[in-house]
């Protein structure tokens, strides 16, 4: 049995989502950013940085969500969601993968800021601004990819759509959805796919995001 340690609304909604589209048989143990249990020895066995996701799975535990994605698509690949090696869209895939870590990067740094500090004068509107510069900028990234086409890879949807898909949905809360009407349409066909739909059923129900933040405080 595939078990997938997770938190709502998380970066392991990658994992859970991915597994949906890939028709998996898997289990969802649910975990709380805002308790302690994650930094008990338990949790800390699975996923030793005690973070989410962490996926146990072929008598071991992963716990790098492109690693997973990565691992999960090769080791299955009748799924049909990755790109083997010496496919001609191999290189594409493999920098779409990486690239939902650039988008992570900003995410994270916006969540830390509007969320983890909950104090307003431990924030620091510099700081916020030139991140929803960033992600802004990495989000025009996939707008001009998906211009011309459905999905990231020209030959239809595959697991980089989720990686770099759950970035769009955080993104919303820092970028308005207006700003960018390839990346909206893309995102809007994410959304409709049966899928995601399901994975959002068994995401739960801790909320970490909740309302649209997009222009941060003004200084002073």
């Amino acid at each position: 049995m595939i078990t997938l340690h997770h938190v709502a609304q998380a970066r392991s909604f990658r994992t859970l989502w991915l597994l949906q589209e890939m028709g998996l048989e898997f289990e969802v143990r649910q975990w709380n950013f805002f308790d302690k249990s994650m930094r008990g020895p338990e949790f800390k066995a699975l996923s030793p940085a005690a973070r989410v996701p962490a996926l146990e799975i072929d008598g071991r535990v992963l716990f790098e969500s492109g690693a997973i994605t990565e691992y999960l698509v090769e080791t299955r690949p009748e799924c049909g969601l990755g790109r083997d090696v010496g496919h001609e869209e191999r290189a594409d895939w493999l920098q779409w993968l990486h690239f939902a870590e650039t988008i992570g990067q900003h995410l994270a740094n916006l969540t830390q800021h509007h969320i983890a500090l909950r104090d307003p004068a431990m924030r620091s509107p510099t700081v916020m601004r030139l991140e929803a510069k960033r992600l802004e900028k990495a989000l025009e990234v996939v707008d001009r990819a998906v211009q011309g086409q459905e999905y990231l890879l020209g030959s239809g949807f595959s697991a980089v759509d989720v990686n770099v898909g759950y970035g769009v949905m955080i993104a919303r809360h820092f970028v308005p959805e207006d700003l960018l009407p390839a990346l909206d349409r893309y995102f809007q066909r994410l959304v409709a796919r049966d899928a995601f739909a399901l994975a959002k059923a068994r995401d739960g129900d801790t909320v970490i995001y909740r309302d649209a933040f997009y222009a941060p405080p003004e200084e002073g």
